[in-house]
């Protein structure tokens, strides 16, 4: 064999430096098309606008660039039928495309890599596949947050208690709570689309590192792929996963609110609550007991937050002692981002279902408002706004609840004359404040539970959902 000839075992896109084939484990250890090929349409997307750039610079003929672009629609078409044969051997996505486009069109197809390594070509094909995909979730985050603002809009005037400590402590309304969540997941949305602004930039043209030596011009492939813009620093972009810990970073607080909202769900959904009913389609039975209907799709995905928490230290982890430019490690940055946005999705779509078709208990609800001197706060305040001070107010009341709790009486059902031995000041007038529908009422300013200020706010979620999605 002449010192200019590779190996023929080796791997023909980097043999050349190789005297011996790779071990057949470590070709197998380092080789990632098993998870990557899910990136395959957005690497032939990539690649026919580096092939058309090549073309307008000069660096390719016409002829060549045409006969990439039909070869790359062929294995595109073979990809989407099923019929790509996939090979470890080729160790990833872009080479496995590469060879194929080599076998249809010869020689010109290995002129397709020129002016770009595969480290600038992963990192681009990440970005557009996670660019497609943050949209995708953003579909499905706002129709969640759309069910949960009609859902919240039709109960804005059912009762139900208010709780801090998972005590009770004042009546709201199950619209009211409603969005609450709206209002966790408006935040998060918005998290979503601010960290798609920093995946929308392109490292194609960095090459391995530092740039190339051919007259590319990055600025006609950024705006042929959709990009913002071109990344600032050759360096920087083959080795940033910034946008994959922020996504994920988004996913993990995502899942937090989804999780908190499971909790409340399996809750109210069990003997003890009995606040809601879910559909059975949401449902299971046990294999033992007969009577049981478990809630399990909040119960999975209140589980499943553990695992996007695990993805997001992992990404950190994996990236915290990186030197610049690019190392292997970087590979295994693909498996948690792709599990976190599978999670994701999979987590939206369940509760965008299910979060509609929640009937409330309202029976149910307004009997547990009643117990627990819910309307402690709403006497306290009559006291004040009647004179007496606060500090004062306070011990009255507690004096009262002390009452009620001996005589097993709420507040509400107490007679006037029962109230009227903690403080004279206590008039007839005092009921309207101490019913559930008083009290909701009367916190009738933006943000509270009043059932129009309720109506007011959903049509306010509404609109700047409308807004946002106009804006993506």
């Amino acid at each position: 064999m002449s010192p200019s000839s590779p190996n023929p075992g080796t791997n023909q896109s980097w043999g050349g430096r190789f005297s011996e084939p790779t071990d057949a484990f470590v070709e197998r250890f380092t080789a990632s098309v098993d998870f990557d090929q899910r990136l395959a349409l957005h690497d032939i997307q990539g690649s026919v606008a580096h092939a058309t750039m090549l073309a307008r610079v000069g660096v390719l003929t016409d002829e060549e660039r045409d006969a990439i672009i039909e070869g790359l629609g062929e294995i595109r078409g073979e990809i989407e039928r099923g019929e790509f044969a996939w090979s470890v051997a080729l160790e990833d996505v872009h080479m496995n495309i590469e060879a194929r486009l080599t076998d249809k069109i010869g020689i010109t197809g290995k002129k397709l890599h020129t002016g770009r390594s595969r480290n600038d070509q992963v990192a681009t094909d990440i970005r557009l596949y996670l660019r497609d995909e943050i949209d995708v979730v953003g579909a499905e985050l706002a129709r969640l947050r759309e069910g949960l603002i009609t859902l919240a809009d039709r109960e804005a005037d059912t009762i139900m208690p208010g709780f801090t400590h998972l005590q009770t402590a004042q009546p709201v309304t199950f619209g009211h709570h409603l969005l609450a969540w709206q209002e966790m997941l408006a935040r998060d949305h918005e998290r979503l689309l601010d960290c798609r602004k920093r995946v929308n930039v392109m490292p194609l043209g960095a090459a391995a590192l530092a740039g190339t030596t051919y007259p590319i011009d990055r600025h006609v492939t950024a705006e042929l792929l959709g990009f913002e813009r071109p990344a600032e620093n050759s360096l920087d972009a083959v080795s940033d996963r910034d946008f994959a810990i922020e996504f994920t970073s988004f996913a993990s607080i995502l899942l937090m609110h989804l999780s908190r909202m499971s909790e409340e769900l399996v809750l109210w959904t069990s003997a003890q609550f009995d606040f809601i009913d879910l559909p059975d389609r949401f449902c299971t039975g046990s294999s033992i007991m007969p009577q049981k209907k478990n809630p399990d799709v909040p119960e999975l995905v209140r589980g499943k937050t553990g695992r996007v928490y695990g993805h997001l230290v992992g990404l950190l982890t994996l990236m915290k002692s990186q030197p610049l430019a690019y190392n292997k490690d970087n590979q295994e940055d693909k498996e948690p981002l792709f599990d976190s946005l599978d999670t994701v999705k999979g987590c939206l779509r369940a509760f965008a279902d299910m979060v509609p078709a929640i009937e409330p208990r309202k029976a149910s609800m307004a009997e547990a408002a009643r117990r627990g001197f819910s309307t402690a706060t709403d006497l306290a305040d009559y006291l004040v706004r009647k004179g007496v001070a606060f500090r004062d107010a306070h011990e009255i009341v507690g004096q009262s609840v002390a009452f009620g709790l001996k005589e097993q009486k709420d507040l509400s059902e107490m007679r006037l004359e029962e109230l009227k031995q903690f403080s004279g000041t206590i008039e007839a007038d005092v009921f309207e404040v101490l019913t559930l529908e008083g009290s909701v009422a009367a916190r009738n300013h933006i943000g509270g539970t009043a059932p129009d200020q309720v109506r007011a706010a959903a049509q306010r979620a509404r609109d700047a959902l409308a807004t946002l999605a106009g804006q993506a």
